[in-house]
């Protein structure tokens, strides 16, 4: 089914020692990169920027040799500086690889008479696909072995995986730059050898119920929009176009219902949708609108048992699931399937044979209801046994089947996959996440707490600790925070996290305006003319941890990512006295340049979450108060390591580049900003894992020697 995941942008990534000054001030002696001036001057809307590092851009595939030098002596300066922890670094991996059982088997998934699954072997960056007709996985066949594939590539990453109806077809795509532009490719399955077929630029893949046809999904090779709906004939170069998405805010994809019986295109803006649907008994059909799209209406369509069924925040800012007849399923045959509950969001319906399940969130806490739709019992809650919790309907790709799978985890129980048995109404623990080294729940505490904040909302807290961890300020804290897109960050496991945490470290994640955590609200009171709130409640957030002793500015390392990097770079703008140091990984903080130039990936799209400050003055009077690039101004900075990866597509690598020459320029106290590239891996970062885990050990070590633990 195509639904409302569509329209997120990928994206989510904690015994004190030697307690005193940060090791930074101590024997550094080799100097950081200085970047050179190149005034460059924007007159837009009666204002006139002067942009000195505005040469570190560079669109082209040979970057100019001068920005590759200046990049490459930043990372020299970076292990330089880290150098004498670069034990710490390694002890961190090697904890971090003891947790993770390198040998593993995924739960298997059934979509016809096969098992799906996927294999990692010690010493193996990447997983293996393989499939069996057995469900303990016996007599297995390799469908992909990534290893193999990756071979000669510094990056490369599986994206869509489709097998056809008929078991004999498999539809992959895969991307060998981290730029996230995926190439689709066609194996058959029956006889291991790839077709000829090759379609460039692939976000989204279904196939006809025959299998003589693939619907594909392509982004526009400059801009990166997801544009154009192909009709792709298997083994032919026959490619029709059946829709083009012409307007600049909206993204398109192609799904299909569980039940196999409707395809779906979906457009979706970020605050608007609308949804095309063809049975698939037709597949060379025209396919229809079900409802036009409008401004602040957001629907996602699906179809079982003959019926339209459609989530909708039309009278319901939280959403509801109405139904609507096949043959004319427009707005005024809308019925109440799910009504609207203020207090419950819901996020998604999924149809089975005989059940629906529906994902729901209330009061931040994350619900997976049931419906019984054959024998009409009422609607049950599967039960959770911790008070602070995630939750998720996992693969579950077969329509007709009496159990389902879903994953649940919380900051101190690992990842596990339960099996609900829909009739008998019970969970079975399938798997839980091993962990070769060794660990002990009893140890650890998790809670999540209320801050209230400027405006008088009360803004939660996710907390790991150690039991026993003293709440008198003293422990060191790393706290992570996003707050955009109406993305949720949950309470979920990190064996990685553990290093910190047995360390001392108190790991936090503030939820702030912006993000999806308490509902369609909280997500509206965090974007566009409301985004200011999104940097208030963090460091309003960072002052109530601070004030009720669960750290002190002194311990504290703050973390984000993407528009969490935005995040960081305008809270240490706004309070730089409140943080000891901060992480800003590949950060979105060249707000106002970036959103001015429609060529860029995402910008366009971008306009209706952000504004449009080309085009609206409004809009630039507003994003000009926080755009971490344009607010950097003399004062002292914490300590800072930014991160950016060279083939990123989200957020390009000179902004990252351009925020930390800035702050050196302007650092009025003795703080140091690290710039770190990866040369060969995008938006996240390195694709293999022992390689993933690398950068994790390095960015906590960093964390760690910020607030003196050095061990």
């Amino acid at each position: 089914m195509l639904n409302k995941t569509l329209a997120t942008i990928a994206l989510a990534v904690t015994a004190t020692v030697g307690i005193g000054p940060a090791y930074a001030q101590t024997s550094h002696n080799m100097k950081p990169p200085v970047a050179k001036k190149e005034p460059k001057v924007l007159k837009i809307h009666g204002y006139e920027i002067v942009d000195n590092y505005a040469w570190l851009r560079d669109r082209s595939a040979e970057k100019n040799p001068a920005i590759i030098k200046y990049l490459e002596e930043n990372n020299e300066y970076t292990e330089h500086y880290m150098g004498e922890h670069r034990p710490l670094v390694d002890a961190l991996y090697k904890e971090m690889l003891g947790r993770i059982k390198q040998d593993d088997t995924s739960v298997p998934y059934r979509l016809g008479p096969y098992w799906y699954f996927v294999k990692t072997e010690e010493g193996k960056q990447y997983p293996t696909y393989l499939r069996s007709k057995n469900q303990d996985g016996s007599g297995a066949e390799v469908l992909l072995d990534q290893n193999e594939m990756a071979k000669g590539f510094k990056y490369f990453s599986i994206g869509a995986f489709r097998v056809s109806d008929d078991g004999g077809l498999l539809a992959f795509s895969t991307d060998t730059t981290g730029y996230r532009q995926y190439t689709l490719q066609i194996k058959d399955l029956r006889t291991g050898k790839m077709l000829a077929d090759k379609v460039e630029r692939v976000t989204s893949v279904e196939w006809s119920n025959d299998g003589k046809y693939l619907f594909i999904g392509q982004e526009d090779d400059v801009s990166k929009r997801s544009d154009k709906i192909w009709r792709h004939t298997v083994g032919t170069n026959d490619n029709k176009l059946i829709y083009e998405e012409k307007d600049l805010l909206f993204n398109s994809g192609v799904g299909r219902s569980r039940d196999r019986q409707m395809l779906f295109i979906g457009s979706y803006a970020k605050t608007s949708r609308e949804y095309r649907y063809l049975p698939t008994s037709d597949p060379t059909g025209e396919f229809k609108v079900i409802t036009p799209r409008r401004e602040g209406h957001e629907y996602s369509a699906d179809f079982d048992k003959g019926e339209f069924y459609i989530t909708t925040n039309k009278d319901s800012e939280n959403f509801k699931v109405v139904r609507a007849p096949l043959n004319d399923p427009s707005e005024k045959n809308w019925k109440d399937f799910i009504p609207s509950n203020p207090n419950v969001k819901i996020e998604n319906i999924s149809f089975f044979k005989d059940h629906a399940i529906v994902s729901e969130v209330e009061n931040g806490l994350e619900y997976l209801q049931v419906m019984d739709r054959k024998t009409r019992r009422a609607a049950f809650r599967i039960p959770t046994s911790e008070p602070v919790y995630t939750m998720a309907l996992s693969s579950n790709p077969e329509y007709d089947t009496d159990v389902i799978r879903y994953g649940y985890a919380s900051m101190i129980t690992p990842q596990s996959v339960f099996e609900f048995d829909l009739l008998k109404r019970n969970s079975k623990l399938l798997k839980q996440q091993e962990i070769p080294s060794g660990y002990d729940k009893s140890k650890y505490a998790t809670e999540r707490v209320w801050a209230e904040v400027r405006d008088g909302v009360k803004v939660p807290i996710l907390i790991m600790m150690k039991k026993g961890t003293k709440l008198d300020g003293s422990a060191p804290m790393l706290l992570y925070g996003y707050g955009s897109y109406g993305i949720s960050l949950t309470p979920n496991f990190s064996t990685a996290r553990l290093s910190l945490v047995d360390r001392g470290m108190i790991y936090g994640i503030a939820l702030v305006r912006g993000g999806g955590e308490l509902g369609e609200k909280w997500r509206q009171a965090g974007r566009m003319y409301t985004k200011l709130n999104t940097f208030n409640d963090f460091v309003d957030c960072t002052k109530w941890l601070i004030s009720n002793k669960y750290t002190s500015s002194d311990r504290l390392v703050i973390q984000g990512g993407s528009a969490g990097g935005l995040l960081m770079g305008a809270v240490v703008n706004q309070a730089p006295e409140l943080y000891k140091a901060a992480i800003a990984q590949v950060p979105f903080v060249d707000v106002m340049n970036t959103m001015i130039d429609e060529t860029l990936p995402l910008t366009t799209e971008e306009w209706a979450e952000w504004g449009n400050p080309r085009d609206d003055k409004k809009a630039w009077d507003y994003m000009v108060k926080y755009s971490p690039y344009d607010n950097v101004k003399p004062q002292r900075y914490p300590n800072m390591l930014i991160e950016v990866s060279l083939n990123d597509s989200q957020v390009p690598y000179w902004e990252g580049a351009k925020f930390a020459a800035k702050v050196r320029e302007m650092q009025a106290g003795d703080g140091v900003t690290l710039l770190k590239t990866n040369m060969g891996a995008g938006h996240g970062g390195a694709s293999g894992r022992y390689d993933r885990l690398k950068e994790v050990a390095f960015d906590y070590a960093y964390a760690l020697t910020q607030v003196g633990i050095v061990k």
